[in-house]
């Protein structure tokens, strides 16, 4: 892959005063690693799940019209349209820290029956390394380490509240020395998507009952 890594001039992106001269800079400096790295895991993943190909969705933030972002992303998964409906892998960033995601936002397709399924059938969830965390609220910096998060309350509030999200991943501090090895990053991030697959094969079996394959 390309000698392709997270710097701390990508971080101090976040700190540019303006939407315009913000979304400059995220264009020139973030989105070309989203487009190289993207693409890379993109094709693993689609090979681990027996897929021809994933498409890949880079956030162009184009609703915001005075604010500017507090962090980007890239979206792998769903369909040529998008993302959203659908349970899908992000790697993004804030300005201190990367996020790497199994994604359920913005009421995917079934969500109700991808979250009961998770509920009835924990099992997978279980297996997930303590480094990983979880939140509720993609909209929000915060988050959980996965042994100390109420699990079964959280995937509850997935499965009844309109609003109700899961984000299921791991982190990386702005100032992680792992960030100045490209070769480790990438494959930090790709050991993440890997230990998530799982999860989302679980999850698309309601889609496949539902519609057929998708």
């Amino acid at each position: 892959m390309d000698n392709c890594t997270f710097t701390k001039e990508d971080f101090a992106v976040f700190a540019i005063e303006g939407l315009e001269p913000r979304m400059s800079a995220i264009r020139k400096q973030i989105q070309p690693k989203f487009r190289i790295l993207g693409q890379e895991f993109a094709n693993r993943l689609a090979t681990e799940l027996n897929k021809e190909n994933l498409p890949v969705h880079i956030a162009q933030h184009i609703r915001r019209t005075k604010n500017a972002p507090k962090d980007t992303w890239m979206a792998i998964g769903g369909d040529r349209r998008g993302y959203k409906k659908y349970p899908h892998f992000q790697l993004g960033l804030y300005e201190t820290h990367v996020f790497i995601w199994l994604a359920f936002i913005d009421n995917p397709l079934h969500e109700e029956k991808m979250a009961l399924q998770i509920i009835e059938d924990p099992s997978l969830l279980f297996k997930v390394p303590d480094d990983y965390v979880v939140s509720w609220d993609h909209t929000k910096e915060h988050v959980i380490a996965i042994h100390e998060a109420d699990l079964l309350k959280g995937l509850i509030r997935w499965q009844t509240v309109k609003k109700g999200e899961f984000l299921i991943g791991r982190q990386l501090s702005a100032n992680d020395p792992l960030l100045l090895d490209p070769e480790a990053t990438q494959q930090f991030i790709l050991e993440t998507f890997m230990q998530l697959v799982p999860l989302y094969r679980q999850a698309y079996t309601v889609y496949e009952i539902k519609e057929g394959s998708v």
